[in-house]
């Protein structure tokens, strides 16, 4: 069976033709995963720096993971084969669950410190469920589909 040829899916999120979303979600994934280790050890050792630092890594990886969605979301409704894929929309939706989640998390943890049992570690776990769903997506989207890759026609 021949091999059918398929074409780039370009992003219109970019700079140089680099698309900016997958560059951008490295840093907060990475921030709101180290929250469950940050978390493991402020239970262990009740010491307030790991509470602390979850309520850092939780708030950056919030932040960063919402304006790293506005370039996913400009790619999502501005290029008619991504928002015609049943995958981009999969992930989106995903991805918008997660990061209200780990809002969430952050507005717990401003709040209630140290408090982190059931509730912030429940979040914490979630969260961290809903981004490895999400990036399995994304990698689908850039792996399987050509989402903002540059196929080679030769």
């Amino acid at each position: 069976m021949a091999e059918q040829t398929r074409r780039s899916i370009k992003s219109r999120a970019a700079i140089a033709g680099h698309p900016l979303h997958p560059t951008m979600v490295h840093f907060p994934i990475a921030c709101l995963m180290l929250v469950v280790g940050s978390d493991a050890l402020f239970l262990y050792t009740q010491d307030m720096f790991w509470a602390r630092t979850s309520l850092w890594l939780a708030g950056i990886g919030a932040l960063g993971g919402w304006v790293a969605s506005i370039a996913g979301l400009t790619d999502l409704v501005t290029v008619k084969r991504i928002r015609d894929m049943i995958l981009g929309w999969c992930h989106a939706i995903l991805a918008v669950m997660m990061l209200s989640l780990a809002s969430l998390n952050w507005l717990w943890r401003y709040l209630h410190p140290t408090d982190l049992l059931p509730w912030a570690v429940g979040l914490t776990l979630m969260t961290a469920g809903l981004i490895v769903l999400a990036g399995i997506l994304g990698g689908m989207l850039v792996y399987d589909e050509a989402v903002g890759v540059e196929i080679d026609d030769k």
